[in-house]
């Protein structure tokens, strides 16, 4: 009785495989090929977007919490690099000013980059 069933079922896949691979080879041959240029760079590969100011000012503080004591002005024209995260605060450097302190992660973040495969 298992026999039977295996037989059986076999048989049925190659009924139904046997138009479905006759049918794609045939449509494949008439059918002319056309070269798809593909990106030789993924987008995922590449580097992450660098940290921006999304608002006019953001204040550097001296801890990581909106209580702290306020050490200077972040400015979006101002050159700033990133040392280190905590929760949703950076731990920033104001290359112009040359204040380091933290910044809150809603005004200062990194831009997300848009992949179009």
């Amino acid at each position: 009785m298992r026999s039977t069933r295996i037989a059986i079922s076999a048989a049925m896949l190659g009924a139904l495989a046997l138009p479905a691979l006759s049918a794609t080879t045939a449509s494949a041959a008439t059918v002319p090929t056309v070269a798809t240029a593909t990106p030789a760079v993924s987008c995922h590969n590449l580097p992450p977007l660098p940290y921006e100011v999304h608002a006019k000012a953001v204040i550097i503080r001296s801890k990581a919490s909106s209580k702290s004591t306020a050490l200077g002005v972040l400015y979006k024209n101002h050159k700033f690099s990133v040392a280190k995260r905590s929760g949703n605060w950076l731990y920033i450097t104001d290359k112009t000013t040359g204040v380091k302190g933290w910044v809150s992660g809603t005004y200062v973040y990194r831009d997300v980059r848009m992949c179009l495969d």
